[in-house]
């Protein structure tokens, strides 16, 4: 199903690397959350995406919401990859065999060239300025990203399907829309 403002979701069981049988209905009660679907955690693009996301996540906080990153990462490999559940300040959804991006439509490119769209050579550019380089590849390599704001009543307020590898809203962009 895709997604738009005003569709209710129901509750997804999920796996992180650390906790497996989560439940989406259980963790967004009394916030506002945004679902960021990227590709997987060796993709050079979304190690970027979840540094800039950390970095800034008191944004985050400020409005009372939460980010939850989906990936196509096996969480057994993520967890030996992280080593702690503290690593990053949002909780990151194993999805390898890609369910989710299915239920919610969240389809791959037709080619390469499409995933690699508007702004994701600045973004790769940036990442290797930081020494983020590419790591394992799983999932579906052209894999578009996502980004959907869920309510406390499972409720869809805000839902983008990304063009490119790069369109994705910022952390600013984020915040704001966490806080409508």
């Amino acid at each position: 199903m895709k997604l738009v403002p005003g569709i209710k979701i129901d509750n997804i069981v999920y796996n992180t690397p650390f906790r497996s049988g989560q439940s989406l209905a259980d963790k967004v009660a009394g916030h506002k959350t945004l679902l960021l679907f990227l590709r997987y955690y060796g993709c050079t693009l979304c190690q970027y995406d979840m540094l800039l996301l950390k970095e800034q996540y008191a944004k985050i906080h400020a409005v009372n919401g939460q980010v939850k990153v989906v990936l196509q990462s096996d969480p057994k490999l993520l967890a030996e990859e992280l080593g702690s559940a503290d690593v990053y300040p949002f909780e990151i959804i194993c999805d390898p065999d890609g369910a989710l991006y299915r239920l919610f439509e969240v389809n791959p490119a037709a080619s390469m060239a499409e995933l690699g769209g508007d702004g994701v050579m600045e973004k790769i550019k940036a990442a290797k300025e930081r020494g983020l380089t590419h790591g394992r590849y799983e999932g579906v390599e052209e894999q578009l990203p996502a980004a959907f704001v869920i309510d406390e009543n499972m409720s869809v307020t805000y839902a983008h399907y990304g063009t490119n590898g790069a369109d994705i809203p910022d952390v600013d962009e984020m915040a704001e829309l966490l806080k409508m």
